[in-house]
């Protein structure tokens, strides 16, 4: 069986066929630009998430007026159809597709596998920087919050038996054994996780090669741990956002499910909450 909508995943050879195509813009999207600067592929612009993606200030997203000043800067229009890659298996990709979405821009596809695949099947890199003629990206009027999950709704999954919570992290991160990965600056003062919440992670959706894996597979996964039944809600989380993007995009547009959000304050937020409930060890 074919992915709910296919229309958003684009293979590296898809990618290497329409590097000239206009109307497209590529953009890498790593956790910072280290990779991008030691090769990208050829054309495409390369965003920061660390500082790029994320309020240099509040502990938030980027609001309208600096997802608009991104999009400027990348040469992008509505009507533009970006296409994201970046490292980690496309973790910090989704996150910016996601923020495509969340803002209102349709027109947005992931490259399948992400760097790495492009990498593995030996495509170049390069590392010029493409020259890039600003657009004048409009404001987005409308913010579509029905993909977004903060604090209060997660308070609500809490209560609300129709939510279910899917913690994507390591089992190593569930259960409480470490805080965050090694090496990994953005934490929580304690371990565990959200209560009631089930443990899938992300990387069980993907195959030795980084690319997702078939739509039955993603099916069986989901359903066999009774994430999904064709009527509930659900909210997919992880640390800082990005691999419960990853999750989000295969739920809602692999998969089809229509009420998935991703709460992207995470456990960075969430262990940090005075009075907030947490589970050590496995439910």
């Amino acid at each position: 069986m074919a992915y709910a909508h296919p229309e958003v995943l684009v293979s590296t050879e898809w990618v290497a066929g329409h590097l000239s195509d206009p109307g497209i813009r590529l953009i890498e999207v790593d956790v910072d630009t280290t990779a991008y600067d030691s090769g990208h592929i050829a054309g495409a612009v390369g965003w920061n998430w660390q500082s790029q993606l994320n309020d240099p200030v509040r502990r938030d997203i980027p609001d309208k007026q600096a997802f608009a000043k991104l999009l400027s800067a990348a040469g992008v229009t509505p009507q533009t159809t970006v296409i994201l890659y970046g490292d980690n298996n496309n973790w910090f990709a989704a996150f910016a597709f996601w923020l495509l979405q969340l803002y209102g821009h349709a027109g947005a596809k992931l490259m399948n596998g992400g760097r790495a695949k492009w990498v593995a099947d030996g495509r170049p890199l390069v590392t010029d920087r493409p020259t890039v003629r600003p657009s004048n990206y409009p404001v987005p009027k409308k913010v579509n919050a029905a993909i977004r999950a903060k604090r209060p709704d997660v308070e609500k999954a809490l209560k609300a038996k129709k939510i279910t919570l899917v913690d994507v992290r390591s089992k190593p991160e569930f259960v409480g054994e470490i805080i965050a990965p090694p090496g990994m600056t953005e934490t929580a003062q304690r371990a565990g996780h959200i209560p009631g919440a089930k443990n899938i992670p992300w990387a069980q959706a993907v195959a030795p090669d980084g690319t997702f894996k078939p739509h039955e597979e993603l099916l069986q996964l989901y359903k066999g741990a009774k994430v999904i039944d064709g009527k509930d809600e659900v909210i997919a989380y992880c640390r800082i956002g990005e691999r419960s993007s990853h999750t989000w995009f295969a739920l809602k547009y692999l998969l089809g499910v229509k009420k998935v959000r991703n709460y992207d304050g995470s456990w960075t937020e969430w262990g940090n909450l005075v009075g907030a409930p947490i589970v050590k060890g496995a439910e």
